[in-house]
């Protein structure tokens, strides 16, 4: 369950509603962390052989069939996604790399935006 705004919402529902679109191979949704509104929702999108769609597309699609709240606010769009032995995808590796990006950017700007591998030694 991710709560945006104060609202639970069930990733398998944006989720579903993603694999409805006619040029979407894969997609899974998960909550990232986010300074107002605690988490929003990210999708992670792969397209079926041969097709182009954009962002905006995405979004379109889910507004149309999803509350405002429920919409994801992030599309990245990927060749595969991480899935286990038996198929079932990885949520918690996407969630993790989140929170990697999250913390590197939090690192970078504790030392004026340098990069982690320039950063001065303790």
């Amino acid at each position: 369950m991710v709560i945006v705004g104060g609202y639970n919402v069930s990733p398998r529902e944006i989720d579903e509603v993603l694999y409805e679109h006619p040029k979407v191979r894969e997609a899974v949704s998960v909550g990232v962390p986010h300074a107002s509104r605690g988490e929003i929702l990210k999708a992670y999108v792969v397209l079926k052989e041969g097709e182009q769609c954009g962002r905006a597309e995405i979004i379109k699609w889910c507004r149309e069939r999803l509350a405002n709240y429920k919409v994801p606010r992030i599309i990245e769009f990927r060749s595969e996604l991480p899935k286990s032995i038996v198929g079932k995808m990885l949520r918690r590796v996407l969630r993790a790399e989140e929170e990697e990006k999250l913390r590197k950017r939090t690192d970078a700007s504790a030392f004026g935006g340098v990069p982690d591998s320039k950063q001065p030694e303790a």
